[in-house]
């Protein structure tokens, strides 16, 4: 929106020529996403309080977790607004990929609403049942899915995929979009279950979405994306103002998300931020660089099946509580030992990700 209003004035002053720029709108995103947290996080949480929208806690958990029940949750509306705004505010309106993943990020966060205010109404862990949060993760994934297959000309190479390490990318042709309905849940659930510590999921996501504003840059730039020798999707620099926006609005809520946590953001925050990254990865053909990226998250995911695997195949649990986070708790560690490591570990594969983008 400002970009309408402000560039149009560079005749007038040559200082707004520079909101020509992703670059420069990108950063002023970011600050915009924390400041909007920073103003409405307070008032959020109270409401929060007032209304009793306060999490449960699984009995069969930690029992240090027991101590959380109440802690208001839904606080991933804080972040939600906080995108939208920003993006809305920064970014060019008419850009295609911006608009498919502000609207992956509502999408997947009123599953996550609808989730959150069945558990808070039934005074459990459970919410929606586990096929009715996948239909409509479906729906959002296909929607996305099936508009890029129906409109190649949005992102160059569509229906192909660009595999880390492989020169050229690879024609999926029909398998495309059960391929990337695959990704985007995946990515969705995945910081899903990695949600389960002051900080973690919020922490992990920063540093991920971090890494996708530079990645994002360079596949919108033609000559970077070309002496790379990786997909240029034309359109895609306005995409690192929403990706500086998400990382804008992470570090808010984290002000507030940070331990002792004074809210949640749920299944509301943890659902949408993980659909968005999710699509903002297809939106750049980069989906398999996201599963080395978002590393934290892929062996969270990954603990959860193995778990469930092993215990229905053999009667027996690899580990001692799943996701992964909570097996270390229950070994002794504490909590804020475990969320700082899980961030160092993310952050070395975030920097071995991006050497991956000149290795071919």
């Amino acid at each position: 929106m400002l970009y309408y209003l402000l560039y149009p004035l560079r005749d007038v002053w040559h200082v707004f020529n520079v909101f020509k720029y992703s670059t420069f709108r990108s950063i002023y995103a970011a600050l915009t996403a924390i400041l909007i947290c920073f103003i409405i996080g307070p008032y959020v949480i109270k409401k929060l309080k007032t209304l009793h929208f306060g999490q449960s806690i699984r009995t069969d958990g930690p029992k240090s977790h027991h101590v959380k029940s109440g802690t208001p949750t839904m606080g991933g509306i804080i972040i939600i607004f906080a995108i939208v705004i920003s993006t809305l505010l920064w970014a060019k309106l008419d850009n295609r990929l911006v608009l498919l993943a502000l609207t992956s990020l509502v999408w997947f966060g009123s599953v996550g609403a609808i989730d959150d205010l069945l558990k808070i109404t039934k005074k459990n862990a459970l919410g929606l049942s586990m096929r009715t949060k996948v239909i409509g993760q479906l729906i959002g994934a296909f929607g996305i899915g099936m508009y890029l297959y129906v409109n190649p000309q949005v992102v160059e190479f569509a229906t192909h995929i660009k595999i880390p390490l492989v020169k050229y990318p690879v024609n999926f042709a029909y398998l495309y979009v059960p391929f990337i309905m695959l990704v985007i849940i995946g990515a969705s659930n995945a910081v899903n279950l990695t949600d389960g510590l002051d900080g973690l999921a919020i922490g992990t996501f920063i540093f991920t979405a971090m890494s996708f504003v530079i990645v994002t840059y360079i596949v919108g730039h033609s000559k970077f994306s070309e002496y790379l020798r990786i997909i240029h999707v034309s359109e895609a620099s306005e995409l690192v103002v929403f990706c500086a926006s998400m990382v804008g609005a992470s570090l808010g809520f984290l002000w507030f998300n940070a331990y002792p946590a004074q809210v949640f953001m749920g299944d509301t925050g943890a659902l949408a931020l993980g659909g968005a990254l999710g699509t903002v990865a297809v939106l750049i053909k980069q989906e398999l660089l996201l599963i080395l990226i978002g590393g934290i998250f892929v062996i969270e995911a990954l603990s959860v099946i193995l778990q469930i695997l092993s215990f229905k195949l053999y009667g027996k649990r690899i580990f001692l509580m799943a996701p992964l986070h909570h097996h270390f708790e229950l070994s002794g560690w504490a909590e804020p030992k475990i969320v700082v490591r899980f961030w160092i570990i993310t952050i070395i594969c975030t920097l071995l990700s991006l050497s991956l983008l000149k290795l071919r």
